[in-house]
């Protein structure tokens, strides 16, 4: 009997400090998330009340608003930057910040946004997490303030927790509140998704510079929208005309030498 006591008392009280101690990881990575959450409500519902003035003195009633809910964006490569140059031309300027979260991969790979030189007008609230699962945390919490302009997401690779589910309430918090949120994929898949758009993007040559032949001029890219609940697919040759502050669209050529082909015979009929 009292062998059959001590054994018991072994195997259910006394625990391998193996399991003790993934029980303290998993109680800390607990903690973490819920005191990321509980700061980003709170920094969230400051921000509101700091810009409601603002936002009932604007006139154009579109802060905040967009048709599209959730965007999804795929580079190329995984480092290629095309994917953020783009989503960057499509953020709007108004009173209300743009909350930008990168996980820790993305954040190594591919660097932090250079705020400098993202233009004027606009205002960066650059969130920096450790895991894929603490984006999506920080994005939806982030979906719940009005006074937020877009949410922007950048994961790295194939996350476990990037599911259709975890896609499809990004969606309703976006449509709940009427701000948008781009999801930069780095080396994804573009596997089920509740997106509205989702679009590929290649980054091309830059257009000539006009004060210096050898310096860049506007980025350009190649954007396929390859899925869209209310657009048809296509692609185009994008370029960003810095100084308007807009994206021009151009049908792709599919021949190459036809086009300079067409080119020269068009300059001999100029001249």
């Amino acid at each position: 009997m009292w062998k059959l006591n001590f054994w018991h008392y072994c195997k259910n009280i006394i625990k391998p400090s193996v399991l003790i101690k993934r029980e303290q990881e998993a109680t800390n990575a607990r903690t973490k998330d819920e005191h990321l959450s509980r700061e980003l409500l709170c920094y969230m519902s400051q921000i509101s009340t700091l810009s409601k003035a603002k936002r009932q003195t604007d006139s154009n009633g579109k802060i905040g608003m967009s048709a599209v809910a959730l965007s999804e964006v795929f580079a190329k490569t995984a480092a290629d930057a095309g994917a953020v140059g783009f989503v960057l031309s499509q953020l709007t300027k108004g009173p209300g910040p743009i909350l930008w979260i990168q996980d820790r991969l993305s954040r190594q790979e591919t660097g932090r946004p250079h705020l400098p030189g993202l233009g004027a007008g606009r205002s960066f609230l650059l969130l920096e997490v450790a895991r894929p699962a603490d984006v999506l945390i920080a994005a939806e919490e982030g979906l719940r303030c009005k006074a937020l302009i877009t949410v922007v997401a950048e994961i790295w690779g194939d996350s476990p927790v990037l599911n259709f589910t975890a896609t499809k309430r990004l969606v309703l918090r976006a449509e709940v509140s009427g701000v948008p949120c781009w999801l930069i994929r780095h080396g994804g898949t573009d596997d089920l998704s509740a997106a509205r758009d989702r679009w590929r993007i290649t980054s091309l040559p830059s257009a000539p510079n006009p004060d210096d032949t050898k310096a860049p001029g506007d980025p350009r890219w190649r954007l396929e929208l390859f899925r869209s609940r209310d657009k048809p697919p296509g692609i185009w040759v994008a370029r960003y005309d810095r100084a308007a502050d807009r994206v021009d669209l151009s049908a792709p050529v599919p021949n190459r030498a036809l086009a300079e082909t067409s080119s020269a015979a068009g300059q001999r009929a100029v001249r």
